[in-house]
């Protein structure tokens, strides 16, 4: 096995293009953008086809890389979030191909 961060942002669909640009020029090679379905937050409950309109819906986008390439994308990751809404984790991975990261 073979170590590399995983970075994991929820960030409102809208923002989701801005993202792929921060991670794409971060030097990232690749990353993950999933529906999120429903969730909890601000004291608020909310699902996807729900009360929310479509640019508020939420989406996950997972990458996976090298620890300065995740580095590099966080400081524009920050700037990001402040003005959108949004929650990042990153994280210590095991990976088994790591020539694919």
């Amino acid at each position: 096995m073979h170590k590399k961060r995983r970075l994991e942002l929820i960030i409102e669909r809208m923002a989701l293009r801005r993202a792929q640009d921060i991670l794409e020029n971060a030097g990232l090679t690749g990353y993950t953008a999933i529906s999120a379905e429903a969730g909890f937050g601000g004291k608020r409950r909310w699902r996807r086809g729900g009360d929310l309109s479509r640019s508020e819906e939420m989406v996950v986008v997972i990458s996976i890389g090298d620890e300065e390439k995740i580095d590099r994308a966080l400081e524009d990751i920050q700037k990001l979030l402040e003005a959108q809404i949004g929650v990042l984790s990153v994280s210590d991975v095991d990976v088994m191909r790591p020539e694919r990261f």
